[in-house]
């Protein structure tokens, strides 16, 4: 029996998801994920979490289904510009030779809805790349772990050999802050077992 939706695509939110031993169910909400001039960058994760939870519980209304439903999404800003999903390889080592040597941010917004009840948390990640050859990014290129990747990396997988060092938590940078989340869970009705015990 499922307990929770997860609306969401990602393989990377369902795998920490799987940590929980929680039974539940993915939608994947169709949104447009464009940065509105006026926003910042949490502003921004804030409402498109927001609106991948409501768009994902009302498709699991449509399918008789009353579940609590998380959505959650994640933005690099480095130097208060936000690096999104590269839209090809040019830009991704683009990317990388800004963030090669520097440090940036990591947002992600978790949002969780029942009914008409929406509740959500940010968290944020200081994440301090070493610097990088041009040999080094054009290898990471050739992985195609860039592909689909707030900032064009994916903190676990080859990309955690750039990583100098983390300030937060780690499950935020790969896409769910899962302590807020069992928060939010559990603040829907959701039991989740406690491994503190």
């Amino acid at each position: 029996m499922h307990e929770f939706c997860l609306a969401s695509s990602s393989p990377q939110r369902k795998t920490i998801l799987d940590y929980l031993d929680v039974n539940f169910l993915i939608v994947e909400p169709r949104i447009d994920e464009k940065i509105e001039s006026s926003e910042s960058a949490t502003e921004y994760v804030v409402r498109l979490a927001i609106e991948k939870s409501q768009i994902g519980y009302r498709l699991c209304v449509d399918n008789q289904v009353h579940l609590p439903t998380v959505g959650a999404d994640t933005c690099v800003v480095l130097a208060g510009k936000i690096l999104p999903k590269p839209k090809n390889a040019a830009q991704a080592v683009q990317y990388l030779e800004l963030l090669s040597g520097a440090t940036h941010k990591v947002h992600t917004a978790v949002a969780i809805t029942l009914g008409a009840q929406c509740e959500y948390q940010l968290v944020t990640s200081l994440v301090r790349f070493a610097r990088l050859s041009t040999q080094q990014i054009r290898g990471y290129i050739e992985t195609d772990e860039w592909i689909n990747r707030a900032g064009a990396y994916a903190i676990q997988g080859v990309a955690a050999a750039f990583v100098s060092h983390l300030s937060g938590s780690y499950s935020n940078v790969v896409g769910l802050p899962l302590i807020e989340t069992i928060e939010l869970l559990r603040n829907a009705g959701v039991s989740v077992p406690d491994y503190n015990k």
